[in-house]
């Protein structure tokens, strides 16, 4: 029986051994601060929308468990100074710029203090009622909310062959928010997450810091500040056992396709 027992010992050290070298050795450096991702906030039945009480228990979710919640600058500048973030590192990012991101989202962001970035469609910001306005951009702008570029018309960079309309569409986007608004722009958000070596030469020509696409690219790591893949929350994550804490982890790119049709 000593015998058992002692021979079950050694093969739960050897296992205990075995596991703590693959997560030190392979696990642990692949580690990158996930980037959430979010569209649209309200009771529709899309998968683009998360209701304010499910954004609000994630919320909640991230202050209880002690995340830290950085800024996409402050991501960027580490990426370009190769520093290691805290494993409970986390950033938050909202696409499109809907009125609805205003009348939900920005109140419980700004309740527990947290930063974020909404990429805004600039033709749209004013002019159609399911979007913000400048005054609401404004707004947000004194309360940790940086305002990003998503295209002045939410265009399919890559099909765009005038250099001129692609330019425009890049550092337009930006000139917009910044003459209107007032605030330094940093960020780009490639619209659907496509992109190419000319949309992202023109990014950084452009003069932003980074720039985010979906799960895209030809990097997992995130060591690229101009192709940050992101992770998608959905309304069903606070649901499904360890779904939203799996989308945490840091790990989260490592295990799910990463499409590289950047065309």
């Amino acid at each position: 029986m000593k015998r058992i027992i002692k021979r079950a010992l050694i093969i739960l050290i050897a296992l205990s051994l075995a596991l703590s070298a693959v997560y030190f050795l392979w696990l642990s450096p692949r580690y990158t601060v996930p980037i959430l991702t979010y569209h649209r906030f309200g009771y529709e039945k899309d998968t683009l929308f998360v209701t304010p009480e499910n954004f609000s228990k994630q919320m909640d979710y991230l202050k209880r468990k002690g995340y830290r919640v950085i800024s996409l600058s402050e991501l960027a500048e580490g990426i370009k100074n190769n520093r290691k973030f805290p494993h409970n590192t986390v950033v938050i990012t909202i696409d499109d710029g809907y009125k609805d991101n205003f009348i939900y989202a920005y109140p419980i962001l700004k309740k527990h203090n947290f930063p974020a970035t909404i990429f805004v469609i600039t033709s749209h910001i004013g002019n159609r009622n399911d979007f913000m306005n400048w005054q609401d951009v404004k707004i947000m702008l004194r309360d940790k909310i940086l305002i990003g570029a998503h295209t002045k018309n939410h265009a399919f960079l890559p099909s765009i062959k005038e250099k001129s309309v692609l330019w425009d569409e890049i550092k337009g986007c930006r000139n917009d928010i910044e003459n209107i608004a007032g605030n330094r722009v940093d960020h780009f958000c490639y619209p659907l997450g496509f992109f190419n070596d000319e949309v992202k030469r023109l990014v950084e020509e452009a003069g932003y810091i980074s720039a985010c696409t979906t799960n895209r690219g030809r990097y997992r790591s995130n060591k690229d500040a101009y192709q940050l893949n992101r992770v998608k929350v959905t309304n069903s994550d606070m649901n499904k056992p360890f779904s939203f804490s799996a989308k945490l982890s840091g790990y989260y790119n490592l295990f799910r396709s990463l499409k590289t049709d950047t065309e």
